[in-house]
């Protein structure tokens, strides 16, 4: 076997392992993501506003809200950072 059929493989049982319980050595990544409803209903805005103001697409909101999508690890950071600090948020983005 080469090398890298080596590592995959490697990885693969540290993949196991780890959904088995093991953890053996296996590194996680937690993205939180934030209730996108709540914070949009938190700031009193509809999908409209709320979509233009933060230069989000409605289809993805919509996606993210209906639980048909989850948003990635950039967007989950991005929604963070709007929970936090809405109003300079928006006012970054203003032309």
């Amino acid at each position: 076997m080469t090398k890298s059929g080596k590592s995959i493989l490697r990885g693969l049982k540290e993949a196991v392992d780890y959904v088995d319980g093991k953890r053996a050595g296996a590194r996680t990544h937690v993205v939180e993501v934030a209730d996108v409803k709540a914070l949009r209903r938190k700031l009193g805005m509809s999908q409209s506003e709320f979509a233009a103001a933060y230069r989000i697409p409605l289809d993805t909101l919509q996606g993210w809200e209906q639980e048909r999508r989850e948003p990635d690890a950039t967007a989950a950071a991005y929604l963070k950072t709007i929970a936090r600090m809405p109003k300079q948020v928006k006012t970054a983005l203003q032309n």
